[in-house]
This record gives structure tokens, C-alpha cells and sequence, in this order.
């Protein structure tokens, strides 16, 4: 079926952006007064130590030219991923990101004007009830005071931003817009177009010459580019590198991880855990192989359903009714905020041309959250609805319990409300389904999230700490050995697994990979959510975690993550969320011996 244009989707399933600016003729007249704020700005250098009061002054204006350039860049993105072939929408966007710049630039005096001050002057004016909003971002300011440069070193390494974006914006226009691929043989025996969108369909084939076509067709398209990527990926990690280096961090690791105060020894803790946790994997890719009746287990046999003729038709309604019944562990006040992105339009359901391909929230402060779905009524699309209201709901609740300083979530524990509606919805199904195919295919469905949101993104997570450590080194980072680190690890969390030649070069199409030591956070977060399910519908009530989805940015990661009851650093803290990996393997056993 011809996908629709965006002006011929229904409006009842595209999202409401008029709570954010009515038109585009009030953006336009609110983004031509940016260029005076950003430049009122350049009066506050020097003032700040001069009394609490114009440090408050200096900051709330700081804060409030930043909220207001987030709502005008959360339009323009709003607009151009509902439909990214419209050149106003793409225009609106790029003069979101010049402008974004420009302001990052101007304040780029407030972190070392505030270690100018003398420590205890800085107590005395955080004293006044005007800077209490600002004293977990001063703390964590003045924590970062040996890898913070002075003012100018801080400004032009503000400028340099948007250059250092160039290896992940090569890898972007080269991985979707330049990037084609040979057709595939398809399920009818003609000739199925291969594209990125397509590749996911694919692969979950029962046709095991459909998937492996696609596997190696889609992979050869990278192999043919393989130098090229390797040079753009090593630009992006010697970039890491320098920006570490400046700063005085002894790795980039080390860098990315400071940010959210975790230690390094945090990241080791997961791979050794989940190293720990190999051999289920391994009896869950026996399991796998036994029930697709193969000889050999490959890389393109790793996604498709393991129970054949298990059909859950999903409606969007019907999907929206099931949320919200096996959301209700959170509370009323949850499910009543569900109505609300159902009924105000917070959410655009259905793909149309141009749309922006998978799913993501984004909240917006002083307005409430968005959704993009492409929803195909299936139960995968389901579980991306909890999901990504899991993020929408994380949004709001930080939005409407913090000021602006301190609403914005890290990054650590992003996925954890959004993993956990997934593993509620998990609940629900097995508890409400009795029949043992159904419950089988659920299970199948919970044990891929396991395998593809903590195993595979550890692994992600390891290949991006020895090609940082290859660098730090002096090692090149060429093709050849890139590929050979990939297939190291894959022998590794793929027991048994035929690793054909192909897939050596699977690091080459990641674009999580640009944004270094990011990935390593699916995975504590899925092992977070999944304790956190567990003390939910088990030890006691949701109350716990509502007051985690409140607190934003107000304290740093870990310690927020002690509200909703799991204690990151203590040793063993991911056992117990992989104990129930161990145990899902087991009942998915039991119910396929049915």
C-alpha cells in the first residue's frame, strides 16, 4: 500500500502542536527575538561573583533564553519529523541548530565564572533563596572544577561543537539519504525493494532465504563503504579523545561517564555481570535453534519469532485499551495521564511519507510530552506504545515537579520508565493468556528484549571501549581491525552461533557509536526497570518509583535510582534482573514443550 502524504493523514492521529506555538507565524516571531536575547547575554561575563543576586540574575537569564530556544527547536523538529522531505520544516530546524550554537557559545562564561568564585563566597550567596534551583547544577559545577578550562578555552571549544558534529552528520546523510541496496527476492518470489525500514521486516521472515538475503545484501551495501566508515568512526573517536584530553580526563570513557558522576568501574560491573550471564544465553540460543528445527544457528536466525503461527492482531485502540489495563500497578493519576496523551493528541500513530522512521518521545517544558509512532498493529507495536509513554509520562512528571533548571532527566536513566511499562505490559499478557503457544511467543518477546537491550548493547558497549582504548594508544582504527574486534565479541555473546563473513562489519551501520559510551545505559536501565517491575507487582506499590519519575535532573543518577529501590553500586546490583533472564528461559522451555 502507497504510503500517504502528511497533509492526507487524519488529524485525529497526527499530534496537536499548537500548545507549543499556535503557527509557524508565531515561530517565526518568537525565533526573530532569539538573536536580542542571545546577545543580552553578553553582558552577564564578569558579573556573576558579584553578589548572589546577580549571580541569580545572570543564571535566570541564562535559563530562560535556554527554555525558550528549546521550545522553538522542539517545533521545528516536531514538524520536520512529521514529514522530513518539507524544506520549511528542514530550513526551521537548521536555523534551530545555528542559533542553539550561538547561545551554547554565549554562555559558555557560566561554569568557570562560577569556579571563579572563591568557594566560600559561593556558599555564602547560595544562602539566598533565589539561587535554590541552581544548587544540585552549581554542585555538580564545582565537582567538574579540574576539567573545566577558562572562559575563552570554554568558548572555543563551544564553537568547535558544530564542526565536531561532522562524522556523525557524514555517517547520517550517507546511512539515509545516500545509501541504496540491491533488491531482495521476497516472500512471493519477486523482486522486494531492501531499504533500512524493510531490513526490520525481513529479518523476523519465516523464510530463512528472505532473511538471509536481506542479512547479506543489506550488510554487503556497508561492506562496499567499509574504509571510508572506518575513517569517519576513527574522526569520531579521536574527537572523543581530544575533547577528554582537554579536560584532563584519562579516557574518554572516563569523560562521558563524568557527567552523571557514575565510575568507570559501574561500566565493568555490567560486563562482567552480563559476561556472567553467557551460558543462559546460551540455552536460549539452543532453545532457539532446537525450535526452528536448524542444523546451524546464524546471525540472521537471531530475530525471528522462535514460535511459528502465533498471530496477535492490534489494532491501535485495542493497543491503547491494553496499556492502560496492565499500566494500572501505577496508579490512577498515571492512568488518567494516559487518557490525556490519548484524547489531546499527544502522539502521531501512523506512517506517512517522510515521516521519521521508528519511534521516539520528546518532551517539551511548559507544554507536555510528544510521541512518534509508526504503528503497524502488531504487538511489537504495542509494546513501542508502553514504551515510548513510559518516556512521555518520565517527561511530564519531571516537568511538573521541577523548575527548568532541574527537569531534564539524564540520559542514565532514560530508558528505565519506559522498560518498565514494556515489562508490566510482559505481566499482563502472561498473567491474562493461557494459551502456551500465546504465552510462548510472549516470552519469546521479553527474552529478545533481554538479549537485544542487554546483551547486544554490552557488547556495543565493549567494542566502543577497546576502539577508544586502540586510540588512546596510538593504534589506527582501520577497517580490518575494527572488523576483528566485532568478531571477537560476537564469538563471544553468541555461543555457538555461525558467524559468517559479513557480519564482522555490523559496528559499520550503528549510529549509537557516534555518540560514544551511550549504548551501555539501555542495558543498566533495562536491568533497573526489570527489579523495579518485579518490586511493583510483588514486594509493595508503585509509590516508590512515581517519586523517581519526579525527580528530573534534581540529583544524579544513582542516587535517584535509590527512590525506586535499586542500589547501582553495591556489588551483584544486575543479578537479580538476570536471574529472571535465567528463569524466562526456563518457562519459555516449558511452554514450548506443551
Amino acid at each position: 500500500m502507497e504510503l500517504k502524504d502528511r497533509r492526507e493523514m487524519n488529524p485525529r492521529d497526527t499530534w496537536d502542536l499548537t500548545p507549543i506555538y499556535p503557527d509557524g507565524a508565531a515561530w517565526e516571531a518568537d525565533m526573530a527575538g532569539m538573536p536580542e536575547a542571545i546577545r543580552a547575554l553578553g553582558g552577564l561575563p564578569g558579573t556573576l561573583g558579584q553578589s548572589a543576586e546577580a549571580l541569580a540574575d545572570g543564571l535566570e537569564a541564562v535559563m530562560s533564553a535556554s527554555q525558550r530556544a528549546e521550545r522553538l527547536y522542539a517545533y521545528a523538529f516536531l514538524c520536520k519529523s512529521g514529514d522530513n522531505g518539507d524544506p520549511d520544516s528542514q530550513e526551521m530546524e537548521a536555523r534551530c541548530i545555528g542559533m542553539l550554537t550561538e547561545l551554547q557559545a554565549a554562555a559558555a562564561f557560566v561554569n568557570p565564572e562560577i569556579l571563579a568564585i572563591e568557594p566560600e563566597r559561593l556558599a555564602q550567596f547560595m544562602e539566598s533563596p533565589r539561587l535554590t534551583p541552581y544548587r544540585h547544577m552549581i554542585d555538580d559545577i564545582c565537582r567538574a572544577r579540574s576539567h573545566t578550562l577558562d572562559a575563552e578555552r570554554e568558548r572555543m571549544l563551544a564553537l568547535l561543537g558544530d564542526a565536531a558534529q561532522t562524522p556523525s552528520n557524514v555517517f547520517d546523510m550517507f546511512e539515509s539519504v545516500d545509501m541504496t541496496f540491491e533488491p531482495i527476492t521476497g516472500e512471493d518470489g519477486r523482486p522486494a525493494p531492501l531499504t533500512h525500514g524493510a531490513m526490520a521486516v525481513y529479518r523476523v521472515s519465516k523464510n530463512r532465504g528472505v532473511r538471509r538475503e536481506a542479512f547479506e545484501k543489506y550488510s554487503h551495501a556497508f561492506e562496499r563503504f567499509i574504509n571510508t566508515l572506518a575513517a569517519t568512526y576513527a574522526g569520531s573517536v579521536k574527537l572523543d579523545g581530544y575533547f577528554a584530553a582537554v579536560r584532563g580526563y584519562e579516557s574518554a570513557c572516563a569523560a562521558a561517564l563524568f557527567g552523571d558522576n557514575v565510575p568507570v568501574s559501574l561500566y565493568d560491573a555490567l560486563v562482567a555481570s552480563v559476561h556472567g550471564g553467557l551460558g543462559d544465553m546460551r540455552r536460549y540460543l539452543e532453545l532457539r535453534q532446537k525450535a526452528l528445527k536448524l542444523d546451524q544457528l546464524h546471525m540472521y536466525d537471531l530475530y525471528v519469532p522462535i514460535v511459528d503461527d502465533v498471530e496477535f492482531e492490534m489494532p491501535y485502540e485495542r493497543a491503547k485499551s491494553l496499556v492502560r489495563e496492565a499500566l494500572k500497578p501505577l496508579g490512577e493519576d498515571y492512568g488518567r495521564l494516559l487518557d490525556r496523551a490519548f484524547s489531546e493528541r499527544w502522539i502521531d500513530v501512523y506512517e506517512n511519507k517522510g515521516k521519521t522512521t521508528g519511534a521516539f518521545s520528546m518532551g517539551v517544558y511548559g507544554v507536555h510530552p510528544y510521541v512518534l509512532l509508526n504503528y503497524a498493529g502488531t504487538l511489537d507495536d504495542a509494546f513501542t506504545l508502553a514504551h515510548e509513554l513510559g518516556h512521555a509520562m518520565h517527561s511530564f512528571h519531571s516537568d511538573a515537579a521541577q523548575d527548568y533548571a532541574n527537569h531534564d532527566y539524564s540520559i542514565f536513566v532514560a530508558e528505565v520508565a519506559s522498560t518498565v511499562n514494556e515489562v508490566l505490559l510482559t505481566m499482563h499478557l502472561l498473567k491474562t493468556e493461557t494459551d502456551p503457544r500465546r504465552r510462548a511467543h510472549i516470552l519469546n518477546h521479553f527474552l529478545e528484549g533481554f538479549r537485544t537491550t542487554v546483551f547486544r548493547q554490552t557488547l556495543f558497549a565493549e567494542f566502543e571501549r577497546t576502539a577508544h582504548e586502540l586510540q588512546q594508544s596510538g593504534a589506527p582504527l582501520t577497517a580490518k581491525k575494527l572488523n576483528e574486534v566485532y568478531r571477537s565479541l560476537n564469538e563471544t555473546y553468541y555461543p555457538g552461533v555461525v558467524l559468517d563473513g559479513y557480519t564482522d562489519a555490523e559496528w559499520a551501520r550503528v549510529p549509537h557509536f557516534y555518540r560514544a559510551f551511550y549504548v551501555y545505559q539501555y542495558a543498566t536501565g533495562f536491568l533497573s526497570a526489570v527489579t523495579i517491575a518485579d518490586r511493583i507487582l510483588n514486594h509493595g506499590s508503585a509509590e516508590d518509583y512515581l517519586r523517581f519519575l519526579s525527580t528530573g535532573g534534581s540529583a544524579y543518577p544513582i542516587d535517584e535510582l535509590r527512590i525506586a529501590g535499586v542500589d547501582l553500586s553495591r556489588p551483584g546490583a544486575f543479578d537479580a534482573a538476570l536471574k529472571v533472564f535465567a528463569e524466562s528461559v526456563a518457562d519459555m522451555a516449558r511452554a514450548m514443550d506443551r
